[in-house]
């Protein structure tokens, strides 16, 4: 390892995810470490934010030595230190701000405060570099967005959800199929066996509208069930995950493709813990065979759900812009990416 190499860390503590990861020169991921808490809220079948945060500082420590000891590197070869600012659940992210500042304070590195979702599409960029203009279809359990991005740190959010993100909604779907938290990977598999059979509505929205709504199609879900329950008829679970799955598909698939032609960007980045979903992956795949003069970029299953590695790659941009942040830096669960970066 030469002087020259750039390592910054990245912590990342938003949600239920304890993450710790060193990134070499922007691109090379020198440690990855992830702390899960899934079994810990799973028989409450979602995040219970206090036992986040109390986790988050049972771990915080553990993580960062094992980032330390993966990389085989001290805090002294640091180039900087980025963390999530948010937005995310504010208990949960102050454990995360608090460390990296102490971090950066003892050792004299310093400090750059990274916006999540920034972070999730920032994941792309150890796969392959970023090629502008470009847009990125940001699917997660809080956040469904269409970024378009002319620049490093230039972010546009042509498109976000008006209610219920898609992770969400699967996830209140997968409870009314009694399937365990998080629902996504259930439903997602599935679906793979089911036909989407059922008829169920996809939200368009206004015409021109880049906009996404799944909540109605969440409680046309429920209803189906429900209805199905009252007049003593059996639905198969695989047929209706696979229709669910099939309308947020096409809603998603649709939209980004129109998006790609109007914007005319050079390539697509996918991004967010949905982008973990086989049959969405597969479906854009599919549709940007459609699309040859746009790149379509998936990040690897590792690299979706959260990970500071993302984190530490959106840093590593700030860092090169010489952009950071100062002892004041606090966490903000509201962090809008229009006004940040």
């Amino acid at each position: 390892m030469t002087n020259k190499d750039q390592l910054i860390m990245g912590i990342e503590t938003s949600c239920d995810e304890t993450a710790v990861a060193i990134i070499k020169n922007g691109r090379e991921i020198a440690a990855n470490v992830v702390a899960s808490q899934i079994e810990s809220h799973k028989r409450f079948g979602g995040v219970v934010p206090e036992i986040a945060s109390r986790h988050h500082v049972e771990q915080i420590t553990i993580v960062l030595e094992e980032a330390l000891n993966q990389a085989n590197i001290s805090y002294e070869d640091l180039s900087a230190i980025a963390v999530t600012e948010g937005p995310g659940l504010v208990g949960a992210l102050l454990v995360g701000v608090n460390a990296a500042k102490a971090v950066a304070f003892a050792h004299g590195i310093p400090l750059i405060g990274v916006h999540h979702i920034a972070g999730h599409i920032y994941a792309n960029r150890l796969v392959t570099e970023m090629t502008f203009p470009l847009l990125s279809l940001v699917v997660s359990g809080g956040h469904t967005e269409l970024v378009y991005m002319k620049e490093h740190g230039h972010f546009e959010v042509i498109g976000e959800t008006r209610d219920d993100a898609a992770g969400e909604a699967y996830d209140k779907v997968a409870r009314t199929l009694n399937l365990p938290y998080p629902g996504g990977p259930h439903i997602d598999r599935l679906a793979q066996e089911g036909e989407p059979s059922i008829s169920l509505p996809r939200a368009w929205l206004e015409e021109g509208s880049y906009d996404f709504s799944f909540s109605g199609l969440k409680s046309a879900v429920i209803n189906t069930v429900h209805n199905a329950e009252q007049r003593g008829e059996k639905i198969k679970p695989e047929d209706l995950a696979a229709s669910f799955q099939q309308s947020v598909i096409d809603v998603l698939v649709t939209k980004t493709s129109k998006a790609v032609k109007e914007y005319k960007v050079k390539q697509v980045l996918l991004a967010g813990g949905v982008a973990a979903n086989k049959g969405l992956r597969t479906a854009l795949q599919e549709e940007f065979t459609k699309l040859p003069e746009c790149e379509l970029v998936i990040p690897p299953l590792s690299l979706c759900t959260d990970n500071a590695a993302m984190i530490a790659a959106a840093g590593s941009i700030l860092f090169e812009k010489g952009i950071q942040s100062t002892m004041a830096l606090n966490a903000n669960p509201g962090l809008d990416i229009t006004i940040h970066n």
